[in-house]
């Protein structure tokens, strides 16, 4: 069986090449918009199973690996910045509070239609930020394709007072040690 990545992701590429494991990268093409009311434990767990169907219907004998991410601070989705002035304004809103990164992860069997579907929670507390700080932060790291306006693995570390979750790699956006567990389920042991 293949093993696909449904994503266009760089990040999470990286980090599903950690693993080891040969995989090809296809990127789902759904329509991301939350619904009315959608919570974002909900919206997150719905865009992760889309995109594997939607890769199944191209992949009939593979397993599917996708997930989706959001950012929420103060009950508000913090979507992708796409820009400078975006990530500062972001990142002003981050200072001194907490924001939480929910991530969801789907595996699809796209033989048997088995459908493994997990959410992962990761929870920052961001340090009170200057301005200089933000300006200085954006300028070297450039985060403006990541949800909440930062790269944890990178500079963007300085930015947090703590970090609560299971796995690190949640925050950047692929919780392995739970897919490692959905692979094992599928009979792809990785160690």
């Amino acid at each position: 069986m293949n093993l696909i990545l449904a994503s266009s992701s760089p990040y999470r590429k990286q980090l599903l090449q950690q693993l080891q494991l040969e995989f090809n990268c296809i990127s789902p093409d759904i329509d991301e918009t939350a619904q009315t009311n959608e919570s974002a434990e909900d919206l997150v767990k719905r865009l992760a199973k889309m995109k594997a169907m939607a890769v199944a219907q191209q992949q009939a004998d593979a397993i599917i690996i996708a997930s989706d991410q959001v950012a929420v601070l103060n009950q508000k989705i913090l979507g992708k910045p796409d820009n400078f002035v975006n990530a500062k304004q972001q990142l002003q809103q981050a200072s001194g509070q907490t924001v939480v990164f929910y991530t969801s992860l789907a595996v699809l069997n796209s033989q048997t239609q088995q459908l493994q579907l997990d959410l992962d929670t990761f929870t920052i507390g961001f340090r009170q930020l200057s301005e200089t700080q933000i300006e200085n932060y954006l300028q070297q790291d450039q985060p403006y394709n990541c949800a909440g306006s930062f790269r944890s693995e990178r500079l963007g570390i300085a930015l947090f007072e703590s970090m609560q979750g299971n796995d690190p790699n949640t925050l950047i956006g692929l919780p392995l040690i739970k897919l490692i567990d959905m692979l094992a389920n599928e009979g792809l042991n990785v160690i």
